[in-house]
């Protein structure tokens, strides 16, 4: 944004017109023209009164005189009647945005059009309404606000604005086709008529409720965090447990795995709405889950979360082992095991390795008692294993851990370190990154060394998803060059010292 200014302090405002991107529009302050324009033509009256002295008597220069002015009168005229539908309220002027203060200078990108128009229209009608973010929908409302389960359908009563709905898929990963097949949408509506209008009440809360949905990719340890959980705790926590859960593709055991968390978020039982034909009242509601926060944010909600996880699971240690030349206790090193796909083929000589420069060894899958599986992982100071959901669990590890990644063959630098990398940066983990090479890889086994599964992993990618995850995640395992990992795990052991 920027700002003119004339001499006189006068503002000057820029708007590009509205669904005509191609036009500016410049809208001028009516006392600025008639000014600029009056001292314009004192400013040329001096220059031209000589030469008109010459030229006409002085009774055709008083004409002349009458003329300019009255010509200037119309001009501005002209001007006001041209643009007088832009002096008006701008279409985006009840943005929370420093559009129009005063006759402040605002310059509106063609980008952000059709966004704001959007969340305008939501915003009279008293109800917040955000679709604009990339990764998650979100709508906020108060008063009288009903939901009709066997419909999916929300009534919101209003006094304001006008008639108006809106649909919503309450989870956290909005541009992904496949993981948002399987999430109920939801559609609100906003009813300006009485409230006869509005479906009977059959069950009333007094407080406030989340609607949210555990289908997607919710069942994956990893997307269970990302997708519900850690959003579901940004957006719950100002209530201080004092909120109720509206869960939609509810899962049993989804819930059963995460209870001692969602219990500290909520004193409430969960409101399960694909069952029954209720229809529940509420005094506010939010619908879906927040999951776009600044990077500041972020980290600091990150670490915020790690503790609350460990209260949530009464976990023992907040910190990681300090080891000094004289310490004689062994730090303890997890490795995650896995059944399927993506296992060490040579644990045994792994374990052997670590212990011989001074690990305690504890070697275990990541099942589905979060209750133990937290417990266990925060009990050890090292995690390491192959790129994977099991790996998730590092949120367990205590401050000042360690966690070794090893990423398998296929390309997977980009996404090993989005996914686990970042993260263990922000909950305060030290980060180690372990590549094989193609001898550790059992693909070597069905594959020559110069097949394109080696030479051009791109290429199957570029064959999509299915393809490349039945190769390179289906159907690959790792035998660590034991040699060459111990430099690894001489590393963790340093950064464990103080």
């Amino acid at each position: 944004m920027q700002e003119c200014i004339s001499e006189k302090g006068h503002y000057i405002v820029i708007y590009k017109a509205y669904n005509h991107p191609h036009i500016c529009v410049w809208l001028f302050h009516i006392d600025s023209i008639t000014t600029s324009l009056t001292y314009f033509y004192r400013k040329k009256k001096m220059k031209y009164d000589e030469i008109f002295a010459r030229s006409f008597s002085r009774q055709d220069q008083r004409r002349f005189g009458y003329g300019a002015l009255v010509a200037c009168f119309i001009v501005t005229c002209c001007l006001c009647t041209v643009f007088k539908p832009y002096l008006g309220p701008l279409p985006v002027s009840n943005l929370r945005l420093t559009l129009i203060d005063g006759f402040k200078m605002v310059m509106i990108s063609q980008r952000a059009t059709k966004p704001l128009e959007s969340y305008v229209e939501i915003e009279e009608t008293k109800q917040i309404c955000n679709t604009t973010k990339q990764r998650s929908d979100t709508c906020e409302m108060k008063g009288d606000v009903r939901i009709q389960g066997n419909t999916s359908t929300i009534f919101v009563l209003s006094s304001h604005g006008k008639n108006a709905s809106w649909t919503i898929k309450p989870y956290a990963r909005k541009g992904d086709i496949s993981a948002m097949e399987s999430v109920t949408n939801f559609t609100i509506k906003v009813i300006q008529e009485k409230v006869e209008s509005m479906p009977t009440c059959t069950k009333t809360h007094n407080v406030p409720v989340i609607v949210f949905s555990v289908g997607g990719y919710a069942g994956n340890n990893f997307h269970a965090f990302t997708d519900v959980i850690i959003p579901l705790y940004e957006t719950s926590r100002e209530f201080n447990r004092e909120v109720k859960f509206l869960v939609a593709n509810k899962r049993s055991g989804w819930t059963r795995k995460f209870q001692e968390v969602l219990d500290k978020l909520s004193r409430y039982e969960i409101i399960d709405i694909d069952q029954g034909n209720e229809v529940h009242c509420f005094p506010s509601m939010i619908v879906g889950l927040r999951k776009d926060a600044g990077k500041e944010l972020y980290t600091n909600s990150v670490k915020d979360f790690t503790r609350f996880l460990r209260s949530s699971y009464s976990l023992e240690r907040s910190t990681a082992i300090q080891l000094t030349n004289d310490s004689t206790k062994k730090p303890r090193l997890l490795i995650v095991s896995r059944k399927k796909t993506r296992t060490f083929t040579n644990v045994k000589d792994v374990v052997h390795a670590a212990q011989d420069i001074g690990f305690e060894v504890v070697v275990a899958e990541m099942n589905a008692n979060l209750t133990q599986v937290s417990r266990l992982v925060n009990s050890c100071d090292v995690m390491m294993g192959v790129h994977g959901a099991g790996i998730t669990n590092m949120i367990f590890l205590p401050e000042n851990g360690v966690l070794i990644q090893v990423v398998p063959i296929g390309n997977m630098d980009w996404i090993a370190n989005t996914y686990f990398g970042v993260p263990s940066a922000t909950m305060g983990l030290k980060y180690l990154e372990y590549k094989i090479n193609k001898m550790e890889s059992t693909l070597i086994e069905k594959y020559s060394l110069n097949h394109q599964v080696f030479m051009d992993p791109i290429s199957i990618q570029k064959k999509g998803w299915d393809p490349y995850k039945s190769i390179y995640l289906d159907k690959q395992n790792v035998m660590l060059n034991v040699t060459r990992f111990k430099d690894t795990l001489s590393k963790a052991l340093e950064l464990l010292h103080l």
